[in-house]
């Protein structure tokens, strides 16, 4: 029993020994220095920002003499500036330990507005960067001016967009307004008709959202709204807030194009919420030598000429037991074979209902149905 004991001790010893040596705690030296020397951009440096670029600055400099544990972060301000308050600061790459900092043209875009630098134009702004370790905080010994030149587009773009106004197919209450599909960042697009009245666009639909209006095809930010007078017209409106620009295509009619007849075998008319349709066209596959041909895209005609809507496969099999993907469409070519999609079998000789989808919360589509 008494061995045992003493084995116990030891083993508890050897524990108490490790323990004490685990728990050593190195004090942090909050000590830092001033970054002495910022190496690019150089001073005075000039950079076009474009827009929709995955282009990107990067700015560099020689590390602090501190020992570890140093956070960089890069402030801006106006030229005439002592960056007491500076308008703009963001951490370095690597979450501020790495001496630099990438930043894509758009964040230059949001730092230049920032900086009083207005949209197609061009200004100075002054950088530094800032070297901390706890509540020690450095401001570097040098600063560089970097001269900016913005596009016409915005520098906040919106995530989301909505058309809303008397002139709208939602009315004036903006929670019923149209929603417009984001095509890509900045870029939004709607199929809709508009009518006598007046619209606006704004990037939420509770009402407190930031409005835009157009004024001769140029996006600008406010409460302006648009006035619209004539007959109710059916528009592809789009709207790019890379360069501050808006595009309405009118939209005559669309047809139901058969690839073997070389012509439309049926006319679409618009029926509101971005949708198409076509109660009753009458279907004949063309009769070749090798079969019957059954291929089909479809047309639209606008103020400015025919485009083609259509699969985003050059050539589709039967759509028996094809996923719901089959049936989406994009713009295609003219060319008379390609990028069609082919009927159900049992639609020859019979009719079909048609209905070509273009809304904002769902891929672009189309159905067709058989009738008895």
């Amino acid at each position: 029993m008494k061995q045992a004991l003493t084995y116990g001790s030891m083993a508890l010893f050897a524990l108490l020994s490790i323990a004490s040596c685990t728990q050593t705690v190195r004090e942090l030296n909050p000590a830092v220095t001033p970054v002495s020397s910022l190496m690019t951009p150089d001073n005075n440096t000039s950079v076009k920002l474009e827009p929709s670029t995955p282009a990107s600055v990067q700015f560099k400099w020689e590390p602090t003499q501190a020992a570890e544990g140093v956070l960089y972060e890069v402030a801006f301000d106006k030229v005439d500036g002592d960056f007491s308050k500076p308008f703009y600061k963001t951490v370095s790459d690597g979450l501020g330990v790495q001496p630099q900092l990438t930043l894509s043209h758009n964040d230059l875009k949001k730092i230049a507005a920032l900086g009083g630098i207005a949209a197609s134009s061009t200004g100075s702004v002054k950088w530094t960067v800032l070297a901390s370790i706890a509540l020690n905080r450095q401001m570097s010994t040098a600063t560089r001016i970097l001269t900016l030149t913005r596009p016409a587009g915005f520098a906040e773009l919106p995530d989301s967009l909505y058309l809303t106004g008397s002139a709208t197919e939602g009315g004036e209450d903006v929670t019923k307004s149209i929603a417009l599909k984001k095509i890509e960042d900045g870029v939004f697009e709607a199929f809709t008709s508009l009518k006598t009245g007046t619209y606006y666009l704004t990037d939420r639909r509770t009402g407190s959202g930031k409005n835009y209006y157009v004024a001769k095809d140029t996006l600008r930010e406010g409460n302006t709204p648009v006035t619209l007078t004539g007959a109710t017209k059916t528009y592809r409106l789009r709207y790019d807030f890379n360069i501050a620009t808006a595009q309405a295509t009118e939209i005559q009619s669309v047809g139901l194009f058969m690839s073997a007849y070389n012509k439309e075998i049926g006319t679409l008319t618009y029926a509101g919420n971005g949708t198409w349709t076509a109660a009753s066209i009458p279907v004949e596959f063309y009769p070749f030598s090798w079969g019957r041909d059954e291929r089909y895209k479809f047309v639209m005609h606008t103020a400015n000429g025919l485009e083609y809507l259509g699969s985003a496969n050059v050539n589709n099999n039967s759509p028996a037991g094809a996923p719901a993907s089959y049936f989406q469409v994009q713009p295609v070519s003219t060319a008379q074979w390609d990028n069609t999609y082919k009927f159900d079998p049992t639609a020859d000789g019979k009719k079909v209902k048609v209905d070509l989808i273009l809304r904002a919360n769902v891929p672009y589509t189309h159905q067709v149905t058989v009738l008895k």
